[in-house]
């Protein structure tokens, strides 16, 4: 059952003050390639380089005095990992990440630089998850889960909530889909308070568990995934994330990894804006499906900006 209201959401981008209200950036030439008006919501600009922290720190801030002396554990590709350990950290708490075995080395050094320790486990997120309960079990530790959680989809949430605030309510809201935790928290407060904007998920076509899951009703969990996007490698979404999906998501589309090249360019030579694969999937269906948005207000998410050096060398050059 979904207990989210618009009250909550308000109350936590009040208390949560050191979370970073990210600039709504334009680009007319963006606009003559898609025939559509974009604002684009810079989540790369966002402390810890995306999105995450809003959740982690409204989790963490949430835990009773002894689940906080436990310390806290989590398991992630990389953004909701950093979020965790900067988290922690605001709250002088220990923290222990536990990351994939090929996670990008720039966000092992953001994890590491916020005071976290680090564990690696596998490939998927079902390898984290294992691997971070076994660790809570033996050691203790208080989990804060990445995005099947109310207040983790409050503190995403917020981000809707500033997006209705710095400009007037757009056609279309859309955003990445991982495993969840952005798009619920997005159509949580995009519905309540203009419930006549649309809100779009998009996947790559390599990891479509949403897509497929949106359209057939029922949660569908895949064997594996393929794409250059780390951020949305979950096998499917979370329970909670998906009720708040059925009701609220106006719809979901896929994206291929090429135009999330294509458009990582785009924001780099047009923008000049280093933005991460994951980060770069909503506004690739404005690319890929351009015809569904023309004429459209719309507002894509920018999820994150945490890329290396030389990997976003070798994706963009």
């Amino acid at each position: 059952m979904i207990d989210i209201t618009l009250e909550d959401i308000r109350k936590t981008a009040e208390q949560n003050r050191e979370v970073r209200q990210t600039p709504l950036l334009t680009s007319s030439t963006f606009n003559e390639l898609t025939g559509a008006q974009a604002w684009f919501k810079t989540e790369n600009f966002q402390k810890a380089g995306a999105f995450k922290i809003r959740g982690a720190l409204n989790k963490i801030r949430s835990l009773s005095p002894a689940e906080k002396a436990a310390g806290v554990i989590t398991y992630s590709s990389g953004n909701h990992a950093q979020a965790t350990a900067l988290a922690a950290s605001l709250e002088e708490l220990s923290c222990v990440v536990v990351m994939p075995e090929d996670v990008l080395e720039i966000k092992i050094r953001g994890a590491k630089g916020y005071g976290a320790r680090i564990e690696h486990a596998g490939y998927t997120t079902e390898d984290r998850r294992k691997r971070a309960m076994e660790l809570r079990d033996e050691y203790g530790y208080t989990v804060i889960p990445p995005y099947d959680d109310p207040q983790i989809i409050t503190g995403q949430a917020t981000t809707a909530l500033e997006i209705m605030n710095q400009m007037e309510p757009p056609d279309y809201i859309i955003s990445p889909i991982g495993g969840g935790g952005l798009i619920s928290g997005i159509a949580l407060a995009t519905k309540f308070i203009n419930p006549k904007t649309r809100v779009i998920g998009v996947e790559t076509e390599g990891a479509d568990d949403a897509k497929q899951s949106f359209e057939t009703g029922r949660l569908v969990r895949l064997e594996k995934v393929d794409t250059i996007a780390d951020g949305i490698r979950s096998l499917c979404v979370g329970d909670l994330n998906f009720e708040i999906i059925q009701n609220y998501v106006d719809d979901i589309v896929t994206v291929s990894d090429d135009q999330v090249i294509e458009t990582m360019k785009f924001f780099f030579e047009r923008m000049k804006l280093v933005v991460e694969p994951t980060g770069a999937v909503a506004t690739s269906a404005l690319f890929e499906h351009s015809d569904r948005f023309r004429g459209s207000r719309v507002c894509p998410v920018i999820s994150g900006g945490n890329v290396g050096a030389r990997q976003f060398a070798g994706m963009v050059g």
